[in-house]
Formats: C-alpha cells, structure tokens, sequence
C-alpha cells in the first residue's frame, strides 16, 4: 500500500464468524489495513485469559513488543504487571490488548523511535478490536492512554478528564453501535509508559495503582 493512500481498514482481514481468540490472532498476522505493516517485525495481537473479567486495551506495541509478537513484555509492561498486583488485581482473569497492532516508529540511526498511531491507525484497526470484544465478555475495560481512549470513546477523550472514574461503556463512546458488545463499565488511566517518563514517578505510579484500585473494586 502507497503510504499516500489512506488506509483501506482491517475489516478485509477480520473472519466473518470467529470462534476464538486464537483464530484472530491468525488472521491479523496477515493483516494490510494499514501502511504500519510495511515496516513492523510483526502483527502484535492481544493475549490473556478468555474468560477475563477485566480488558486492558493500550496503544500499539513498542519496540519490544514488535520483536516478541507479544502485547505489554516491555518496560511498560513489566510496570503494569507490578501496578496490577499492588492494585490487587488476578493476572489470571486479564486479557491486554492494543488498540493498533503494528508498531508505528521512525528510524533514527539504527534506533526505532515511537511515534504516536493517528486517527487514520486507530480507525482502520478498530475491526480487530471490535472482533475481539465480540468473543470476550468482561465486566470492565480498563483505558491505558489517549490512543486508547480515542478508539474505544472517540476523537474527544482526554486522559485528564476522565481517569480514575467508572463510565459506562460502550454508552459513552462516540458511536456506541460500533461496539456490538453488552454494556459494561470502563475505566480510563494514564499508559504506563506515561509513568515511565514522568518528572516524579514515584506520584505518577501511585496514582496508576490507586486508579487500577478502583477497577479492582468493581469487579471484587
């Protein structure tokens, strides 16, 4: 695909019926919806348990995760993982996920450096999302991020305004028809990797954990 094409979306690669998780997986390894696949190691798809009560959903797969195929195995998600436990979270009934699946970077020398996925990433990507979703039936979904927040609520999320509070979802999404899933609660924080580049880390990972505390209550 012509980086000046828009993208044509994953919708081409979603299966019309999928039966499992695994079976997704599958098919986006294949995935062109969007340029990201010309220059990514690999389709980073979501991981967790089938039955999980509570969903994760980040922004795309960093450097690491890109090398892995696997969602959340980097620095940010090795901070996550000790934010959940301090929040008194099973990591037996998560399942995490991105909502772009291909790293998006720029190569700076032989360093590839983040670059955040545009309105034009989240909305071909959605399709996975969605499909996602529509086999896992959790009790909450957890925000990490404004790329997140912008994919599962719309353009207008913002971090600030809305973290730390329980919104029901997909009621408080921009199209709630695009979300065929019962309605839920969702709860929206910062990214880990916000923590990670914070001035004062210590403040910013308290508030990530007393955040992911009141996840844990709902589901409790």
């Amino acid at each position: 695909m012509s980086r000046t094409q828009a993208p044509v979306g994953a919708q081409q690669w979603v299966p019309p019926h999928p039966r499992t998780i695994e079976e997704l997986k599958s098919a986006a390894a294949d995935c062109q919806g969007c340029e990201l696949h010309e220059n990514a190691t690999q389709t980073v798809f979501g991981r967790g348990a089938a039955h999980a009560k509570i969903v994760f959903v980040g922004e795309q797969p960093g450097d690491v995760e890109d090398r892995h195929g696997l969602p959340f195995v980097g620095p940010a998600g090795r901070l996550l993982r000790e934010a959940v436990d301090d929040a008194g979270i099973d990591p037996a009934e998560l399942y995490i996920t991105n909502s772009v699946k291909h790293f998006r970077f720029e190569l700076r020398g032989s360093r590839r450096i983040h670059q955040t996925p545009g309105p034009a990433h989240i909305e071909a990507c959605r399709p996975w999302l969605v499909s996602e979703f529509s086999l896992l039936k959790p009790e909450l979904v957890v925000i990490l991020g404004a790329s997140a927040g912008k994919a599962l609520l719309g353009p207008d999320f913002r971090v600030t305004r809305s973290r730390g509070r329980l919104m029901p979802w997909p009621a408080s999404a921009q199209h709630p028809e695009d979300f065929p899933v019962a309605e839920i609660q969702a709860l929206a924080t910062i990214h880990p990797s916000a923590v990670l580049r914070a001035d004062d880390r210590e403040t910013a990972y308290r508030g990530l954990v007393d955040d992911l505390r009141v996840a844990a209550a709902a589901v409790a």
